[in-house]
């Protein structure tokens, strides 16, 4: 399955903006990608740039990798309760609550690498193993609908979203 296939009833508005600018891949396939992107992506910045701010107020590189890390472990855990048949309505997350907790830049690089590499590889074998059925169950999160596949979707979307942000604004 690719993100054109799923059904515009499967994920709100919102998450359309992540789903739609991602490219003509499976759902494993942007998952494993995603995960090398990253990797190759992240290695090739300067030290100097990982804890700039390009306005006051803004996260740093390291306040994106860990923002990324975060959301794709509420990601998953949203998937696996709607994939294990979860019909509990789940809540939202006001992501900007999390930074100041996180101490991402009090972090090493690798260490935040690293957690990234493991959260990843943990969301690929948890999709890896929702059966095709498990995949279009249906549940509540932030108020709105959502199937686990577009979830899936959503995770290598937003890690893309960051990424054009951090090219855009931080390079």
């Amino acid at each position: 399955m690719k993100p054109d296939q799923l059904s515009k009833t499967e994920y709100s508005s919102f998450n359309a903006t992540y789903i739609n600018a991602l490219e003509d891949v499976s759902l494993i396939e942007g998952l494993e990608k995603g995960l090398h992107q990253m990797v190759s992506f992240i290695a090739t910045l300067p030290t100097e740039k990982l804890e700039y701010r390009y306005a006051e107020g803004k996260w740093t590189i390291k306040d994106i990798l860990l923002h990324l890390i975060d959301a794709e472990r509420i990601f998953a855990y949203r998937a696996l309760r709607i994939g294990r048949g979860d019909q509990t309505p789940l809540a939202g997350f006001e992501e900007n609550d999390y930074v100041p907790y996180a101490n991402a830049n009090s972090r090493s690089l690798g260490n935040l690498m690293e957690e990234f590499q493991l959260v990843r590889k943990s969301t690929l074998l948890l999709f890896e193993n929702f059966s095709d059925q498990q995949l279009t169950f249906l549940g509540t999160s932030s108020n709105a609908i959502i199937s686990v596949r577009a979830i899936g979707f959503l995770i290598s979307g937003h890690q893309n979203h960051h990424l054009k942000i951090i090219q855009e604004r931080y390079l």
